[in-house]
């Protein structure tokens, strides 16, 4: 059975890559795109059942149960059925002709089921919630009403119609987010992480609280390309959250930094995360104008973790890497220098020649796996068993996606074809009484909760249908609206009480995980704040003329030194109530980006008067202090 597995799984990756690279087109396959995600499907469908059982366990080793073996023919089928006879059925969604209706029933269950097992019971309900809301839809009261779908002609719509499951979704999964996928499995098994973890350690290793500052800088280096934020956490934290303990900081603070520093990889230009991908579908832009705008929040969430790191070291008193351990940059660089060929070569696909993300993805894919396998590095290359180990590991990742992608076309489904998305946008407004700021902060809950079960893309994709509509009709730009809802659909891998990477980098760091998840949200601070700012000003995402953003960009960098001076309540020296607070109202103040408000560079202005004064203080304290010692 494992064989067979590992079969299915090398094939669903060849698939998906092959569709990403039109293929099918070039062997002269005239077939619709949804045709080719049902026959994906074909394969990802009863591999889940193959794969993981009743209970969720993953790669069992005995023998299939009967039940398990029959959802894996009927996934297989029905979904075959589903490619072969699309053309025709699909345009009989008022009819629901009793063979569509059939596989579209066996379909509906198995994938549910399969969400179920991959991802848990939280989506599972969540998704049934939306069914069960489409259904009954008329039923809600007054001006709220929407259509109540009978559930054989919900069914049908879902799995035959292109805008539900074989929708946006799986498209992005199947042609996107696989490639990269793939490419974080090749950069891996080359070495890439070792690379970029051993340049990390050359240039920050010499500076007070150096294994902290490695751990940022090498994950957010591998986080930038591969956008998957628990795999960030395994591959860089193994080295870098025992090197911070062995530094002095304490377990919860190793794995709060590595939690931290990974999930900046979601939001983090080029690759980011499968959310970024989808929202450029969303709005109808190439995918370099996301990337565009997510730089400088990228770059003020790093910098502000570097600044909180840097004055726990300097508090903690932890010394730099001793010297003997601390690799040549040079040395680095002769070694694996061309690392930077795939990264350099994705960058330029994307922003030089405007690829679309999936044929950048190719080509940096096919970069890093010719000098994989020409290349040696530390005296490995990759072979033939090692490129078939890295598909089959690609195949079985995308599993979840795969099922995630079939629940988040049944949410759309279900919200578009009853009319209830347009209610409870309607809602929205209503509840936020007209109030702009009342909406963000609602989203902004609603991002929280929906986190407690949702992971990241689960929680876009869903509030992107529900939320985004209502910002946009309240006078936010559709960029930063999106935007606003991805970071907070972030803050569920750092917040308790689900806080995925905090409790995968506790593990690694054997801290308590509640205490390590509520560390990383102090770390991650500028996750919750940015998002606010950034709806009131385009500055922030590179909407403006260029004095604008830098005034702006200099500015935050700033109020981002003063606000995390205030919480960690240390700056040149400890500092007292008084002075976390006069900190923190500098920050504050110049933090505020140009046409927040309306008084915002009179804001900028007093902030920028109580930092020097601040400064000058702390000038006089310190002269004294070696006037005293002389």
């Amino acid at each position: 059975m494992g064989r067979l597995i590992s079969v299915l799984a090398v094939v669903l990756t060849c698939a998906a890559i092959a569709l990403s690279a039109d293929l099918f087109r070039v062997a002269g396959l005239s077939l619709y795109t949804e045709q080719v995600l049902a026959g994906l499907l074909a394969i990802a469908t009863p591999l889940v059942f193959l794969h993981v059982s009743a209970a969720g366990e993953r790669g069992r080793a005995g023998a299939v149960p009967w039940y398990d073996a029959a959802a894996a023919v009927a996934g297989f089928t029905a979904s075959a059925y589903l490619a072969i006879r699309y053309a025709g059925l699909s345009e009989l969604t008022s009819k629901q002709p009793w063979d569509g209706l059939l596989a579209a029933g066996v379909l509906l269950v198995l994938f549910l089921e399969g969400l179920r097992r991959t991802s848990g019971a939280a989506l599972f309900y969540t998704t049934l919630a939306f069914i069960v809301l489409a259904m009954f839809g008329g039923y809600l009261p007054g001006e709220f009403a929407a259509r109540s779908i009978p559930l054989p002609r919900l069914a049908y719509y879902l799995v035959w119609d292109s805008s539900a499951i074989l929708g946006i979704a799986i498209k992005i999964i199947a042609t996107v987010v696989v490639v990269y996928v793939f490419f974080g499995q090749v950069l891996l098994k080359a070495g890439g992480s070792a690379f970029f973890t051993d340049i990390a350690m050359a240039l920050m290793g010499r500076y007070r609280g150096g294994p902290a500052k490695i751990a940022i800088v090498g994950s957010s280096l591998f986080g930038s390309i591969s956008g998957n934020i628990v795999s960030n956490v395994m591959t860089v934290g193994t080295v870098t959250i025992p090197l911070m303990k062995r530094a002095g900081f304490r377990p919860h603070l190793a794995a709060a930094i590595e939690a931290c520093a990974s999930t900046g990889g979601q939001i983090t230009p080029p690759v980011m995360g499968i959310a970024a991908f989808i929202m450029a579908e969303f709005l109808q832009v190439p995918f370099y104008e996301v990337a565009l705008a997510a730089i400088i929040p990228a770059l003020l969430f790093y910098v502000a973790l570097f600044i909180q790191v840097d004055l726990e070291a300097a508090k903690s008193k932890i010394l730099p890497m001793p010297r003997e351990e601390i690799p040549r940059l040079g040395r680095v660089l002769r070694e694996g220098w061309y690392f930077l060929l795939p990264l350099a070569a994705l960058v330029y696909s994307l922003f030089g020649l405007n690829y679309e993300p999936e044929m950048a993805g190719l080509v940096a894919t096919a970069i890093v796996l010719a000098l994989g396998v020409l290349v040696p590095f530390r005296g490995k290359r990759i072979g033939f068993r090692d490129l078939a180990v890295m598909l089959r590991n690609a195949g079985i990742a995308a599993l979840d996606l795969f099922m995630l992608g079939a629940a988040a076309g049944i949410m759309i489904g279900a919200l578009n074809y009853s009319g209830v998305g347009f209610t409870l946008t309607l809602v929205l407004i209503l509840l936020a009484g007209g109030s702009l700021v009342a909406l963000l902060v609602l989203s902004a809950a609603a991002n929280i909760i929906l986190g407690l079960g949702l992971p990241t893309v689960g929680v876009y994709i869903v509030l992107a249908t529900l939320v985004a509509p209502a910002l946009v009709k309240m006078g936010i730009a559709p960029m930063a609206a999106h935007m606003f809802i991805m970071y907070y659909g972030c803050l569920s891998m750092i917040s308790p009480p689900v806080a995925i990477a905090a409790f995968v980098a506790a593990n690694l760091a054997g801290a308590d995980p509640n205490r390590t998840g509520w560390v990383a949200m102090a770390f991650g601070w500028t996750l919750f704040v940015i998002p606010f700012l950034f709806v009131f000003s385009g500055t922030l995402l590179l909407k403006g003329d260029p004095l604008s953003i830098a005034v702006d960009l200099s500015l935050a960098v700033a109020g981002v030194w003063f606000i995390s001076a205030a919480m960690m309540g240390y700056a040149a020296r400890p500092l007292g109530f008084a002075a976390r607070v006069c900190h923190g109202v500098a920050g504050l103040c110049l933090f505020m980006p140009a046409n927040a408000f309306g008084a915002e560079r009179w804001i900028n202005a007093a902030g920028v008067g109580l930092a020097v004064a601040l400064f000058v203080r702390e000038k006089a304290v310190r002269r004294r202090a070696v006037a005293a010692e002389g």
